[in-house]
Formats: structure tokens, sequence, C-alpha cells
């Protein structure tokens, strides 16, 4: 199964960080980095607001693992958001490139 993984970081040398290890350890075919990113959370009983940037990794739930324990070991945030999502249809050629890239 094919899956999009939500991560949000605190800052863009944080987002290059966590983007490049992910491509190099073949755990996702793409990383998008969005910059601009204005988050209203709930954090420790408080209305809480950050700027950040979003990743959206490429990749397969076998990998879903891995990543997070990737992600988790190179974020600053005690609790990152690392969300996986599931890709339910797509362009078939493209969700070929995602297998031969992190074969």
């Amino acid at each position: 199964m094919y899956i999009v993984v939500f991560i949000t970081c605190a800052n863009k040398k944080e987002a290059e960080r966590i983007a490049g290890k992910l491509i190099r350890s073949k755990l996702a075919a793409c990383v998008n980095i969005i910059r601009d990113v204005k988050s209203r959370f709930w954090w420790q009983a408080k209305l809480d607001k950050a700027d950040e940037l979003l990743l959206i990794a490429k990749s397969t739930k076998a990998k879903l693992n891995k990543i997070i324990k990737l992600v988790k070991s190179l974020h600053s945030y005690e609790v990152p958001e690392i969300i996986a999502l599931p890709i339910v249809g797509g362009n078939g050629k493209y969700l070929e490139w995602i297998d031969a890239a992190i074969g």
C-alpha cells in the first residue's frame, strides 16, 4: 500500500535535514517541503501556535515504522506530527516509480 506522510517541522534546517535523510535512506521516494504553514493547536492544556514547514513524503506502508523512528530521532519536537494516509489511487506510472525509487 502506498502512503503519504505529513510531518511538520520547526524550521527550514530541520525540514531539509529530515527530508534529505528520508530520501537518502530510501524511506521516501519524494518529499515536498511546504513553507509558511500556520499551525494552531492545543498543547499542555493551552491554545498554542507555531510557524512551521510541512513535509509531504511519498512512500509505502511497509516503510512507515522506519520513517517514524528516523523522524523521531532527528526532530526537535517532544511529540512530532507524523501522520500517514493511504493513497487510494493515482497515476500508475508514478506509483511504480515510488516502488523503483525506494526499492
